[in-house]
């Protein structure tokens, strides 16, 4: 069966949908199992993935990227995560954060790190979660203050992806403690991960999404140039929010990739499965089951990629993104569930696709803003 068909794909996607899927087929599916269970981080497919084009693209022309657009990169994340998403979460990682950059920085900033994460000679990261705070965006407590033409830095971060392998990171820092304005007391910065005082190391190994690592960094005095600031002292939380609409969508679309292989998964062993006589497939309660699942992911696509659009447009983006980032991990939760049921016994075993994909399915609720978040916003920003 074919659910990430591109009909519901704006026709300027439909390309870079196809070398996704392509590569996703040649380079990520065959080696996903073997790098769940070893864990380790797949540098061989990242490479891969930086001489296809397809990791760092969406950084515009002008910095040495493709430019492709949401549609473009929601048209890829389909594809990648129906394949392996801890696979898909390190080649889309490789660049995280730098949208903050290209977006708002200046032209010596994006020329000097901008353009090194384009032509794969460099990787980036995103610090923003705390090891005592995560959704709270203005509850964060690591400080950059400035002392001359420098900015040091002090605290921690938690949960973030390539706090080890990256070159540098984009860095969420309270610059203020204005309690009138609650929303204006972060700022973003360029942090090289060479600086004295960064220190990093990988959180001990997760229950899935494994090729994928994560980091604890500690900032001790750690002194970066005032010209690393993104834009202007307290637009962090602004600039911040901004680029969580747009990866919300992208989250999104890791929730359909995941369900489309646990709905893969279900229809192929419950069709060549016999109990009692017949395929399970026979039995109506299963039909039942797996006509639910498809209703239930054909509803998140819709939603995901008619949110796509708005957000693209500025229309109540944040609104939107949260709805599709809710519903489609929610989906991919629900699907890998009833596949697991299908498959019995079978669905414990670590070597079943199915058992990879129920575990992965339970990480897209939580990040990006756990799914409560998403709540507040949607009934907050409603029209």
């Amino acid at each position: 069966m074919e659910l990430l068909d591109d009909s519901i794909v704006p026709e300027h996607a439909r390309d870079v949908k196809a070398e996704a899927r392509e590569f996703a087929r040649e380079h990520i599916q065959p080696n996903a199992q073997e790098y769940f269970q070893s864990g380790e981080y797949p540098e061989e497919i990242l490479e891969a993935g930086r001489e296809a084009d397809l990791v760092a693209q969406d950084i515009p022309e002008e910095w040495g990227g493709r430019g492709l657009d949401l549609a473009q990169l929601l048209a890829m994340t389909e594809e990648f995560y129906r394949a392996d998403a801890g696979i898909a979460l390190t080649l889309q990682l490789a660049s995280f954060g730098c949208e903050i950059t290209y977006e708002h920085g200046s032209e010596e900033q994006c020329e000097e790190y901008i353009r090194p994460v384009a032509e794969g000679e460099q990787r980036s990261g995103l610090a923003v979660s705390e090891p005592d705070t995560g959704s709270d965006l203005a509850g964060m407590q690591t400080t950059a203050e400035k002392d001359g033409d420098e900015y040091v830095i002090n605290g921690e971060k938690y949960w973030i992806g390539n706090g080890v392998e990256a070159d540098w990171i984009t860095l969420y820092a309270r610059t203020g403690d204005d309690e009138d304005n609650r929303y204006g007391n972060h700022s973003m910065f360029i942090v090289p991960t060479d600086t004295d005082g960064y220190e990093a190391e990988h959180i001990p190994e997760k229950m899935a999404m494994r090729a994928s690592k994560q980091a604890h960094i500690e900032f001790d005095d750690c002194r970066i140039p005032a010209e690393n600031l993104i834009g202007s002292e307290g637009d962090g939380f602004m600039l911040l929010a901004d680029f969580f609409n747009h990866g919300r969508v992208a989250v999104a679309g890791h929730g359909l990739g995941i369900a489309a292989a646990a709905i893969e998964e279900a229809w192929e062993f419950t069709h060549d499965r016999e109990e009692f006589g017949r395929t399970i497939s026979d039995f109506q309660s299963v039909q039942h089951g797996l006509a639910d699942m498809l209703v239930e992911f054909e509803s998140a696509r819709t939603l995901t990629w008619r949110a796509r659009e708005k957000v693209a447009n500025e229309d109540n983006a944040g609104y939107w993104a949260a709805m599709a980032k809710t519903k489609a991990t929610e989906t991919a939760v629900d699907v890998a569930e009833q596949g697991m049921q299908f498959h019995g016994g079978r669905s414990v075993l670590d070597e079943r696709r199915i058992a990879r994909v129920y575990r992965d399915a339970r990480i897209p609720v939580i990040y990006e803003g756990a799914n409560e978040i998403q709540r507040n916003l949607i009934y907050g920003q409603a029209p």
